[in-house]
């Protein structure tokens, strides 16, 4: 086994071997253009790549410090905690977080299936997670992706999806049928732009953080793909960005974004005007996208986040989850987030700044 930088010649042999968008070769160049450091390395088995792993080095604020970031990655061995802590030390990082692409339970059933080619990572009767705290990793002092996610089959017919649906779900579908509102895939400036409005009138009504137009433009341009023509199409290997846009009396009042990955449909991000909310357009908007999802063939439709079982309403997040829900996902639980501490002193002091950081925003706000 050895491990090498990647260079663009590997893009297409990268992305064969990662699961997620966010490890994605089309990711990393999106986050090379906000000003964000990336590093790529490939794992060769007789100089066949195998595996693979992309991270994103952030810079602490008016210090010389750094944090690394490596989400949605494959559950780490041996081989891939010591070159992060190679990385980590070249590039002054007080510590780097994994979130793992690795599930841990799908509606409360536990599933041990996580990948790993170091056969003693899997030894005795241990949970993941419990294998994760033992390899000099901690539990996140601050996770930034979701625990929880909703998943939806998209193998399934129309019809046992929408028999699936919590009946609401199916009564708004039909409402928004009735008023005409009309849904279509719309990478043009114009919904961009919509998209844009939306995002942060949905951002203040819910009050809730959400990234800069500067990120959002940045990202679209990275991305998007043109318009599909004349039915399928499909980009083996490649991350692409998809704008869907639900119209009532001609204006936009619904706009969702979504990822296409190899067999998946993302979707990470979504806005919505209040107003004419009785034609319930966000609910076709949703149904569409699933519809599309599967005119590609696509088996799988990740939702991008949920909350754990038996939220609390009061939960600011409860209306998404609660949106998400009535469609009949999974409920998905993952390993967790997870710390791997570089410099020990220096991560305990960051750990209490983060805290105050925090407890002053939620104050400001």
């Amino acid at each position: 086994m050895s491990i090498r930088p990647l260079t663009t010649e590997d893009h297409a042999s990268y992305n064969k071997v990662v699961t997620h968008p966010l490890q994605s070769y089309e990711w990393g160049k999106f986050r090379e253009r906000t000003g964000i450091k990336v590093i790529r390395r490939g794992i060769f088995k007789n100089n066949q790549l195998v595996s693979g792993f992309q991270l994103t080095i952030h810079k602490i604020p008016r210090t010389s410090f750094t944090i690394g970031y490596l989400p949605k990655g494959e559950l780490p061995d041996k081989v891939l905690i010591e070159e992060l802590k190679k990385i980590g030390k070249e590039n002054n990082c007080i510590f780097i977080q994994l979130e793992p692409d690795v599930i841990q339970s799908i509606n409360g059933s536990s599933m041990e299936n996580g990948k790993c080619p170091d056969d003693s990572f899997h030894s005795g009767s241990r949970s993941n997670r419990e294998k994760m705290e033992n390899k000099d990793l901690k539990p996140a002092a601050h996770p930034l992706f979701t625990k929880y996610n909703f998943v939806l089959d998209l193998t399934k017919s129309e019809e046992e999806l929408l028999k699936n649906m919590h009946a609401k779900a199916r009564y708004n579908i039909k409402v928004a049928l009735k008023h005409d509102v009309k849904v279509t895939e719309d990478n043009s400036d114009k919904a961009f732009k919509a998209y844009l409005q939306l995002t942060e009138e949905t951002t203040k009504r819910q009050s809730f953080y959400a990234h800069s137009r500067t990120y959002h433009k940045t990202q679209w341009e990275t991305l998007k793909h043109p318009q599909m023509e004349n039915g399928n199409w499909k980009l083996e290997n490649q991350l692409t960005s998809h704008l869907f846009t639900a119209t009532y009396e001609k204006k936009i009042l619904t706009t969702l974004l979504f990822f296409v990955f190899h067999d998946t449909l993302y979707y990470p991000y979504g806005a919505s005007s209040n107003e004419h909310r009785n034609v319930m357009h966000s609910n076709l908007a949703m149904w569409e996208g699933i519809k599309f999802g599967k005119k590609l063939g696509l088996k799988k439709f990740d939702m991008w986040g949920a909350l754990g079982p038996n939220p609390d309403p009061k939960d600011p997040w409860y209306g998404f989850h609660n949106f998400k829900e009535k469609y009949g996902p999974d409920n998905v639980e993952y390993i967790g987030s997870y710390d791997l501490v570089i410099n020990p002193i220096l991560y305990q002091a960051y750990k209490v700044a983060d805290k105050l950081r925090w407890m002053m925003l939620k104050l400001k706000k």
